[in-house]
């Protein structure tokens, strides 16, 4: 496909603006440009369709199944896009006082009751634009917690060697030492490791429950209590809460702070590099410290300040809130039950192909290893995946967690039907069966999308982002 530099043609237009009626105004000589931006030139007809072709360049729930690990890939209701746009909402300005919008204002504060509610929280901040800001925002409250107590030693964070990459990157950025705790031989937390490490100079535990390999640890209260006993805070990354929400509460399992991946559990857009938000829940220990903003909130002079301009993306908020109250008290555990019932059933569907590598009852996703069919047949991992784009799906999650040799982590979410999960058990099944006949194969795949196998390594060192002009 050409770049749409390479479609340029010189003078061709899209239209014309109308020639404005008021007096030209000449841009002082420290803001001009000195040369035209160099934008191609191409109709309107040639724009659409070269728009278009890209558009079905992507894959995305809206193609087709979508099973990426720890990434719960769910479709998202259009009632939410209708709602973000009505005009109160969408049309709304920043610097706008607050008594113009308070039904802008009505949401945040509903939302931060339903959130507080569906995680056992007593408060709440919508300002953290991203998952990962928000645990910046979460460890910020641990270690003010531990500065106003005096406990200063308390520098190092305990986090298990399943957890998301993003946990000890947070808590290295707000300055914490990082201490990993191994799983044991069930994929869950070693609790002898955990004792083993836990002193007065921890400031907390970072977890997930149901954890990375989609297994509820079942000494989760043993676990927290361990942590609060030797003087830490227990703090539960939200990433995996769609297996669990309306069932069982962070809260009630002993952790202090939270954060929520709106983009998952809540279905509001993912990924594209557009906006995101990842709020922050609370105990009532924590609250004197959550960060204040501009839209007034009765915050001690303990806050850890602003974190992020104006109060966060607010309409990523309006989608959550308003998935929440189409789903009700009653629609919530049955979503995340039918996430879970999902992930079982396909799990038991391929486990004669690909058995899991934890094999017992998961969570909302389960994790196959490759290790052994590779070993006899050269496929690894990758090879898979790259072969189920073949079959119009995408591909799981791959080496990931790490604890797991050539890993791939399936995830099917609620929102999938039986017909889609029986021909994905198909497709997976089909794939084995090409491993023991013709394994050379694979390593061709994908054979139908428009690009095959590119150079990911070269791609990822030496990006090419930008477009060459050759005169």
């Amino acid at each position: 496909m050409k770049l749409i530099f390479e479609r340029n043609v010189p003078g061709r237009r899209t239209h014309q603006l109308p020639k404005s009626s008021f007096p030209k105004r000449e841009l002082p000589e420290n803001l001009s440009r000195k040369a035209a931006p160099r934008l191609p030139e191409m109709s309107e007809v040639a724009l659409g369709r070269h728009y278009t072709q890209l558009a079905k360049q992507a894959f995305g729930v809206n193609s087709g199944f979508y099973p990426l690990g720890s990434c719960t890939m769910k479709y998202n209701p259009r009632i939410n896009e209708v709602v973000a746009g009505l005009p109160g909402f969408a049309r709304v300005h920043p610097l706008q006082p607050r008594d113009t919008v308070p039904g802008c204002t009505q949401v945040i504060d509903e939302a931060r009751k339903v959130f507080s509610t569906i995680t056992g929280m007593d408060d709440m901040s919508f300002q953290p634009a991203a998952g990962a800001h928000g645990e910046f925002l979460g460890l910020l409250l641990m270690k003010k917690y531990h500065e106003k107590r005096g406990d200063t030693q308390r520098t190092r964070v305990l986090i298990p060697d399943s957890a998301h990459g993003t946990n000890p990157a947070s808590a290295a950025m707000v300055g914490f030492t990082v201490t990993h705790i191994p799983s044991d031989d069930k994929g869950c937390v070693d609790l002898n490791a955990l004792q083993a490490a836990l002193d007065d100079t921890v400031a907390g535990l970072m977890l997930t429950n149901p954890n990375t390999v989609g297994i509820f640890d079942p000494n989760i209260l043993e676990i927290t209590r361990l942590v609060h006993e030797a003087g830490g805070l227990n703090y539960y990354d939200g990433a995996n809460l769609n297996a669990i929400m309306g069932w069982v509460r962070p809260g009630d399992m002993g952790f202090d702070v939270i954060h929520l991946n709106l983009h998952k559990t809540f279905s509001t857009p993912h990924g594209g590099g557009g906006p995101g938000a990842g709020p922050v829940g609370c105990k009532k220990h924590l609250v004197p410290f959550l960060p204040k903003s501009h839209m007034g909130e009765e915050r001690t002079p303990d806050s850890v300040g602003q974190i992020r301009a104006f109060y966060g993306n607010f309409l990523v908020v309006v989608r959550a809130f308003t998935y929440a109250l189409t789903l009700g008290r009653e629609g919530l555990p049955q979503a995340s039950g039918m996430a879970v019932l999902n992930a079982n059933y396909l799990m038991r569907k391929i486990e004669h192909c690909f058995p899991p590598f934890y094999n017992r009852i998961c969570m909302h996703e389960f994790v196959i290893s490759l290790e052994k069919i590779k070993r006899k047949s050269g496929v690894g991992a990758l090879d898979v995946a790259k072969c189920l784009l073949d079959y119009g799906m995408h591909p799981p999650t791959m080496y990931f967690p790490l604890i797991v040799p050539e890993a791939l982590m399936v995830e099917p979410t609620e929102t999938e039907n039986r017909e889609t999960l029986d021909d994905a058990a198909q497709a997976f099944c089909d794939i084995h069966q090409m491993i023991r006949d013709d394994p050379e194969k694979l390593h061709l795949c994908p054979i139908t999308t428009p690009i095959g196998r590119p150079d990911e390594v070269g791609a990822a060192r030496n990006p090419r982002v930008r477009y060459m002009f050759t005169e």
